[in-house]
């Protein structure tokens, strides 16, 4: 009995320390990002609504939602340093590109000060081994030029016209403009039915990178969704 025991404890000890290793291995880093970009048509045609911006509505094109920091298991850390709190000053001379090309949408009508700073606190710090502040809004931005999905939709005639679309079609449209496979995300406007609502890609740690991706979100569109007018 008491070596059973004794085996028992044994193992217990490898597991243990099996498991400080692996979270040891994750709070020193992530292994890739979700840059994620969300259609404003989609967004506010929902039972929710939406409320523009204070600088105004903005322009009928996909809006950066974030840059999120994963593990290829599929888990993500989160909210890594709540010392490291959103410093608007540090990104005041990209201010007017991320008011155009991160816009939020949410209620009540905002700065997007609100918005930057929860993406920055909950995902940001999580990747600032690699990117400060200034550097991940910066990255963001430059992988919106890089990433432009309504050109690369529009190129294989999928416009934003309400209209249903295969899936399979909003896919491949983006994988043969950027080389890469795409998740698309879908949400429910206001009558039930599926539209094109997000659209994430895979990036490396250096936040510029494309890359196919290592594990994909939960969730699934059915085989035809809709391309909401905004």
């Amino acid at each position: 009995m008491g070596l059973k025991w004794s085996i028992l404890i044994k193992l217990f000890i490898v597991q243990y320390l099996s498991v400080l290793c692996l979270a040891r291995e994750k709070e020193d880093g992530f292994d890739f990002f979700y840059f994620v970009q969300q259609w404003p048509g989609a967004y506010c045609d929902t039972k929710h609504s939406c409320c523009y911006p204070k600088t105004g509505k903005p322009a009928a094109d996909f809006g950066i939602h974030g840059l999120w920091p994963n593990y290829d298991d599929g888990s993500y850390p989160s909210s890594c340093d709540p010392d490291s709190t959103f410093d608007k000053s540090q990104i005041s001379d990209i201010m007017t590109s991320l008011q155009k090309e991160w816009p939020s949408l949410s209620c009540p009508s905002s700065n997007g000060y609100r918005f930057w700073s929860h993406e920055w606190e909950k995902h940001g710090t999580c990747a600032e081994s690699q990117l400060d502040q200034r550097e991940y809004f910066e990255a963001a931005l430059k992988l919106k030029e890089k990433v432009h999905l309504l050109k690369s939709l529009k190129k294989a005639g999928i416009e934003p016209n309400d209209e249903l679309y295969s899936l399979e079609s909003i896919k491949k449209a983006i994988e043969d403009d950027i080389g890469f496979a795409p998740f698309i995300e879908c949400n429910k406007d206001s009558g039930g039915h599926s539209q094109l609502y997000q659209v994430l890609v895979c990036v490396d740690t250096d936040g510029s990178t494309l890359i196919e991706c290592p594990t994909l979100p939960r969730g699934r569109c059915g085989s035809e969704i809709q391309f909401a007018k905004f």
